[in-house]
């Protein structure tokens, strides 16, 4: 069985633990926001690209062209 610890035991720990994490820089975090935003973008074209060419090569095989 689990050992209960009381609520300010418990937000003590949390609030040292929270001491101990390093934290990124504004500029880290914007750098990792533009990645992640600029790989979303090449992301999207990739399966919108891939949706259209498959789109026409369904429409192609059914004879049901545009």
């Amino acid at each position: 069985m689990a050992k209960t610890t009381n609520p300010f035991t418990f937000l003590q720990q949390v609030r040292s633990e929270t001491a101990k994490v390093t934290w990124p820089s504004r500029r880290e975090t914007m750098i990792s926001t533009v990645m992640v935003l600029g790989f979303a973008i090449i992301a999207m074209i990739f399966f919108f690209a891939a949706d259209q060419l498959m789109a026409f090569a369904v429409e192609q095989i059914l004879g049901m062209g545009r």
